[in-house]
């Protein structure tokens, strides 16, 4: 793998680095997919409740936008390649771990305690597994996405969303084979990602890297930091601290917050800039946006479970429908953005997920299809098409601003998101119980903490140990809880879409939305002509 080839390598080199990177984002995919078809039967061998499973999910996640940062500061130093070869290592290594939980387990005979102990062990092993998986998919993202942008700066937006094709593409594949495997032992199917991880890792040893578009310009690396700035150092220091020294390790908010304000005051004095108000702003929409798009998708196979179940069909193949709309959508992003501007495109978007959660949370039999089709098409561009935006927007901040972006998306609904979905689950099963059946309530519940507080969970366990017909009640009040939780999930894309609308009204009142150019660069002065809406200064 090597960097710093020359901006003007051939098509056809850019064109084999672009389908490598595409391939190691397929690879992210797989493990993501293969996570949400696993979640329930991991609960149920590792014992895990809904909180558990959401945290395993939340790990999943949130590492990524740690080593998408990380690696977005020095990326421009050690360099593509290496960036490259330790993501190709971690999915390996992800691998290995996971496929390897079950053998801490208790043996059939061994006492309570014995097998109390071999379910931590276990589900601890699921956790630094996926950690791991994170970790690398974040590597991946903090190369691709900057290496995107540099090979495409005419049409950053439009390259971008084909390339996060092979997001739900990777989704779609690693379906499609999980549902054919059927009942087989599941770490065959952890092993799939083997398949495009060997593909990338070779594809990548013949690929050459060129230098960032903000490298080639001659733009400075304080620059970089200013544009990212001190609030944005803040709210990323923030969500990693809090779940890292918070929820992992237990420390208390006192040293959480000294921690954020050693990493914080010192970068804040080095850079001495807030960070560009637009970026900020863009920054914290992320959250809900991530919650939106990523955050339900983890959790929809086990949320549509039920209904499913009900037509004898795999929930997983909602996620792979609403993927594959979303795989053949993000492939003609460019004459869409280039009819309504970006975020016109963001703000449709908004109204049809909205939409779709909506109608997946009431809809029942044949009708889940026609309510997963409105949700896919909603959360089609929203993931790209931001990273577009603020690419065209903070050229300047080069690979930072580009994935911190998606990075503060992943800490978002891994901290935040993924957990409270398991929660609300919770919830809203425990809050029916208590009022409806409290004699149930008092036999399976337990008290247990989350990074929300504490909270009362169904045990699994003490579940099974019910009646059949109070077992029936249970599943009863869960499959409202599940489709309830999408419902309360809608209020995101609401808050998203008055974020756009005020940016639209204000890119308005300037004369209409451009990509900013950095004077120096090789095609500035044929760049400068584009934007992503018209040939002048567009409409919002």
């Amino acid at each position: 793998m090597s960097d710093a080839a020359p901006a003007t390598q051939s098509s056809h080199g850019e064109k084999y680095l672009f389908w490598a990177c595409f391939i190691a984002l397929i690879a992210t995919a797989f493990g993501f997919m293969v996570r949400g078809v696993l979640i329930d039967e991991w609960g149920t061998q590792f014992g895990l409740d809904d909180v558990e499973k959401g945290q395993i999910a939340g790990v999943g996640v949130w590492p990524m936008g740690v080593s998408i940062i990380l690696f977005s500061l020095v990326i421009d130093k050690i360099g593509y390649g290496r960036a490259m070869a330790f993501a190709f290592f971690a999915h390996i290594a992800y691998a290995v771990v996971v496929i390897c939980a079950p053998m801490v387990l208790a043996p059939e005979g061994a006492s309570a305690a014995e097998i109390a102990a071999g379910k931590s062990a276990g589900y601890w092993m699921l956790y630094i597994g996926n950690l791991i998986f994170a970790l690398g998919n974040g590597t991946v993202e903090a190369v691709i996405n900057p290496v995107v942008a540099t090979l495409f700066s005419r049409e950053k937006t439009k390259w971008l969303n084909i390339l996060h094709a092979g997001w739900p593409g990777g989704l779609v594949l690693a379906g499609l084979l999980t549902i054919a495997m059927g009942d087989i032992d599941w770490r065959l199917k952890v092993g799939l990602i083997f398949l495009p991880v060997l593909t990338y890792g070779i594809m990548m040893l013949q690929c050459k890297f060129p230098l960032s578009e903000r490298v080639a310009a001659g733009s400075g690396y304080r620059e970089m930091l200013q544009e990212f700035g001190i609030l944005g150092a803040l709210i990323v220091t923030m969500l990693i601290v809090r779940e890292v020294l918070g929820s992992v390790f237990g420390f208390s908010p006192t040293i959480q917050w000294a921690v954020v304000a050693a990493v914080v005051v010192p970068f804040g004095l080095y850079v001495r800039a807030l960070g560009r108000p637009m970026f900020i702003f863009l920054l914290l929409i992320m959250i809900p946006l991530a919650t939106t798009e990523i955050g339900t998708d983890s959790w929809i196979t086990s949320l549509m479970e039920p209904e499913m179940a009900t037509l004898g069909m795999n929930a997983a193949w909602v996620l792979v429908y609403t993927s594959f709309i979303m795989m053949v959508l993000r492939f003609f992003a460019g004459p869409i953005v280039h009819k309504i501007s970006p975020l016109g495109l963001l703000a449709l978007s908004c109204v049809i997920a909205a939409v779709g959660l909506l109608a997946l949370s009431k809809a029942a039999g044949i009708m889940i299809l026609a309510a997963a089709t409105l949700y896919g098409f909603g959360k089609t561009f929203f993931w790209p098409t931001m990273l577009g935006v603020v690419s065209e927007r903070f050229p300047k901040g080069g690979a930072l601003t580009l994935n911190a972006t998606g990075g503060v998306g992943m800490l978002g609904v891994g901290v935040l998101g993924a957990p409270f979905f398991g929660l609300l689950q919770e919830e809203n099963v425990t809050d029916h119980l208590k009022q409806e059946q409290p004699a149930i309530y008092e036999q399976i519940t337990t008290e247990k903490n989350s990074v929300f507080g504490p909270y009362t969970a169904v045990d699994p366990e003490k579940k099974e140990e019910l009646p059949a017909a109070e077992k029936t009640t249970v599943d009863e009040y869960v499959l409202l809880s599940k489709k309830a939780t999408l419902a309360t999930v809608a209020i995101f894309p609401c808050i998203m879409l008055v974020c756009y609308l005020a940016l639209i009204a204000y890119f308005k009142s300037k004369g209409g939305y451009t990509a900013e150019i950095l004077a120096g660069h090789p095609d500035a002065e044929e760049a400068a002509k584009f934007t992503s809406g018209s040939e002048g200064p567009g409409e919002a």
